[in-house]
């Protein structure tokens, strides 16, 4: 953890020490005061930036959705078949997903944060209708009759669930020096699989 941050710079070094420590322990493992510990400032200024624990993880999931969302534009420059599209979608989410462990730690978890957040209404939204529109373009491609807000969650729930298996499956290597291939051939299969299933019969 870097402690040297300049001035203004400080919720930023919060949300770092807050994920590197998410990452770590868990969200059971965390507290403020080890958060500020670790960022080298004093016990009160996480509460003074973000008002109390949820204020700051809500932060840092919205920063996790905002990483996210900006893979998704990064992965889809330049690809314009349906399929592949929806396939590189499903390997930035899983990269994403295994190289920020702390952000999408507190993500999904409706109990950590405040879901009546705007900036994070904001942020997940973005994510989300970018996995939206690729699903459209599914069903204008193969299914005029596929209901695409299903199939998004489906999506949504097989590459989420190949993120948190990554590290335990034989194919994966070390999450300590991750090298992705295997599991981009995992998200082309299922992708390729799926996409099968959702045409018109």
């Amino acid at each position: 953890m870097n402690r040297n941050y300049h001035h203004g710079d400080l919720p930023s070094a919060l949300r770092a020490a807050t994920a590197e420590l998410v990452a770590e322990r868990g969200a059971s493992g965390f507290s403020l005061r080890e958060v500020a510990r670790r960022a080298g400032v004093s016990h009160a200024a996480p509460a003074h930036h973000f008002g109390d624990s949820r204020g700051l993880l809500t932060s840092v999931a919205t920063e996790g959705f905002t990483r996210l969302s900006d893979a998704f534009a990064t992965a889809l420059d330049g690809v314009h078949d349906p399929v592949d599209r929806l396939c590189a979608l499903g390997k930035a989410y899983v990269r994403t997903a295994l190289e920020n462990p702390g952000h999408f730690g507190v993500m999904c978890n409706a109990d950590l944060v405040d879901g009546g957040d705007e900036g994070l209404a904001v942020a997940s939204l973005a994510a989300y209708e970018a996995l939206q529109a690729a699903i459209s373009d599914i069903r204008d491609a193969i299914n005029p009759e596929l209901d695409v807000a299903t199939t998004v969650t489906m999506m949504w729930a097989m590459v989420h669930g190949l993120a948190v298996l990554a590290p335990s499956l034989d194919s994966t290597p070390a999450p300590v020096e991750p090298s992705f291939d295997a599991m981009d051939q995992l998200v082309e299969r299922f992708t390729t699989q799926v996409v099968s299933g959702l045409a018109a019969r």
